[in-house]
């Protein structure tokens, strides 16, 4: 099992972000790659992204249907579920297709993880460590060892060890986090709804924000690039700033 996910996942993209490095200026060669590989990521995600976008928008559209079962059936719950599973059909939607996309990313992050450790190898140890998983690439090869820095930041360090420029990471990571889902969180006039879903809005923000700080900083720097991405993209194709603007114009 781990020789098949170094051979799919970890290897190919441990050698992507080193031969990418090689390619770009010494002094930003890892974070620029770090970045490229999140957009690359992100087109190839794209499909999945457009469709977790209509699903959202037909879930959106949905809600005041569910709210009037909700009040017929609020006591019936295995009615409930199937007059909702049936509206839900007939309206060709998946409720889980809204967050097929960010489980799809998991294995990506992990793979992140292991290759910014690996990549970054300093101990003798963790060169040689580093050495079996590298492809027998000349780019991959001169490219060792990698400049760690970005912008003042040591990607393989903690964000929270990076002092002022690792809190702003993290702030950062978890604020884009916020503005991409208050984008496409539509307001409900169902005060249990309206509550369960300001409270996502704040919590998963802080949980990236708090991860941020915790993992290294090159973690981070994909997170926030991931989402920036996601806040362009849901612009452009959502329609504007969405339920961010109208929402606080109520």
């Amino acid at each position: 099992m781990v020789n098949l996910w170094n051979l799919i996942i970890l290897n190919p993209m441990l050698n992507g972000l080193v031969a990418l490095s090689s390619l770009l200026p010494e002094a930003v060669e890892f974070g620029l790659a770090i970045i490229i590989l999140t957009v690359v990521v992100r087109l190839i995600l794209m499909p999945l992204t457009l469709r977790q976008l209509n699903s959202t928008k037909a879930l959106q559209s949905m809600q005041p249907k569910i709210q009037e079962l909700q009040k017929k059936y609020g006591r019936d719950k295995r009615k409930l579920q199937q007059e909702m599973a049936k509206i839900y059909k007939g309206a060709g939607v998946n409720p889980a297709g809204c967050v097929w996309p960010m489980l799809i990313q998991f294995p990506i992050w992990i793979a992140l993880y292991q290759s910014i450790m690996r990549a970054l190898a300093t101990a003798p140890e963790n060169l040689l460590d580093l050495s079996r998983h590298l492809y027998s690439w000349q780019i991959v090869n001169q490219a060792i060892p990698l400049n760690s820095y970005f912008l003042g930041l040591n990607l393989g360090q903690q964000s929270s060890s990076a002092g002022i420029g690792g809190l702003i990471l993290a702030i950062l990571v978890g604020g884009t986090m916020w503005v991409q889902q208050k984008m496409t969180t539509a307001p409900s006039a169902d005060p249990k709804q309206q509550s369960q879903s300001g409270m996502m809005l704040l919590m998963m923000p802080l949980m990236f924000g708090m991860f941020a700080l915790m993992f290294p900083s090159g973690l981070a720097l994909y997170w926030l690039a991931s989402n920036v991405i996601g806040v362009v993209t849901q612009y452009f194709i959502g329609g504007g700033w969405g339920y961010l603007v109208s929402s606080s114009h109520t």
